[in-house]
């Protein structure tokens, strides 16, 4: 049972605390201890004897907070060497950091030229984390080259794998309905000159310089470049890659790396699958809607569409499978140690990805204009 004595030694209220506080038995209330400080004799300071005392928990604890409290109020000096050393550090962690005042953030609606800087700052930022993580690659390939990259091979091919052959059918249904639109829209204008021919030629060229490329790249950047920042997200969240520099190992050798290598390896055939079903769709139209010939479209088709316009979109798919990986993994890398967090690095991920392509493609087509080809 929890016994409290009081007594007064000149100048001092002694509080005596012997049995056993603990949340088994009924505590003394700390209204004696105010009783005692507001009486006559007017204590300055509080000492404990603790000779006697048996167990205790957190009640002990709670008691002596109120103390220290009511101590406070009347600007009474507590010493609290007389109590047991560790009821000494858990009332120190009690009272270490109490909250200021106004700490809390207030909300408060910034101006808007001060909104622009944050942006700018933040963009800013951004931009520089950008071009050092571009560095980080540009280092992890070198050391690929000279045999140096610590990386697994069967992480390699799993990810050629998730990023090719898996992705067939999409990139199969996308191209193909894309062909049918463009012979579709291309025929409404060709029939008024009796050209029907001639959309194997707009189809095949489209297909084959720019619109394969650009479909494939969108699929993947929604599909795998999404992919690549959740996965790399998720153990961003979970610390593995903070395991992964503990253990000296470079987290852009081991999964920024073989990301770039799988997707810079399969978007030119997933390319040159998405021309194939493109023009597929293309003869579709032309055989049902146009009564073409299938070897009239395709004799016209192979007129049209030359080696120059297949390595342009061969191109313009291995640029866009590098961006796809680099904007996935960045994102991944960048990502924030919460679950929203994966969210928001999947959807910039994709964002950025396609915006990659858009701006690609515009630099490619000018340079190939100058370059007239």
């Amino acid at each position: 049972m929890a016994e409290l004595r009081v007594d007064h030694a000149g100048e001092a209220l002694i509080l005596g605390l012997s049995g056993d506080w603990s949340m088994g038995g009924p505590l003394p209330q700390p209204g004696v201890i105010e009783d005692a400080i507001t009486g006559k004799y007017s204590p300055g300071r509080v000492i404990f004897d603790t000779g006697g005392l048996g167990g205790w928990d957190s009640s002990l604890l709670t008691f002596l907070i109120d103390v220290r409290d009511i101590c406070l109020k009347r600007r009474v000096i507590v010493e609290k060497e007389g109590l047991p050393e560790g009821v000494q550090r858990l009332l120190g962690l009690a009272a270490a950091v109490p909250e200021a005042k106004g700490a809390r953030r207030e909300g408060v609606r910034l101006s808007l030229l001060a909104r622009i800087g944050d942006r700018t700052q933040a963009a800013g930022g951004s931009a520089l984390d950008a071009v050092a993580f571009l560095g980080e690659v540009a280092a992890s390939i070198a050391r690929m080259l000279s045999g140096k990259a610590r990386f697994r091979t069967s992480d390699l091919w799993l990810t050629i794998q998730e990023s090719g052959s898996q992705a067939l059918p999409i990139v199969s249904l996308i191209s193909l309905l894309v062909g049918l639109i463009l012979a579709f829209v291309g025929s409404i204008q060709l029939k008024v000159f009796g050209a029907q021919i001639y959309v194997a030629d707009l189809v095949g060229v489209a297909m084959a310089r720019a619109m394969g490329a650009i479909m494939a790249g969108i699929i993947m950047a929604g599909r795998t470049g999404a992919s690549f920042a959740a996965q790399i997200g998720t153990m961003q969240v979970n610390e593995e890659i903070d395991a992964l520099k503990t253990s000296g190992i470079p987290p852009v050798d081991f999964l920024v790396l073989p990301r770039i290598v799988a997707l810079a390896l399969m978007m030119p055939l997933l390319t040159l699958y998405a021309d194939l079903m493109g023009m597929l769709g293309g003869l579709v139209v032309g055989v049902t809607g146009l009564h073409l010939d299938v070897m009239q479209y395709y004799n016209e088709t192979k007129r049209a569409v030359t080696l120059t316009n297949i390595w342009i979109g061969v191109f313009s798919g291995f640029v866009f499978g590098v961006l796809i990986a680099i904007a996935g993994c960045l994102r991944g890398m960048q990502c924030g140690r919460s679950a929203s967090a994966v969210g928001d690095a999947t959807r910039s991920a994709v964002v950025t990805s396609i915006v990659s392509i858009i701006v690609a493609t515009a630099v490619i087509t000018v340079v190939c204009n100058v370059l007239g080809i």
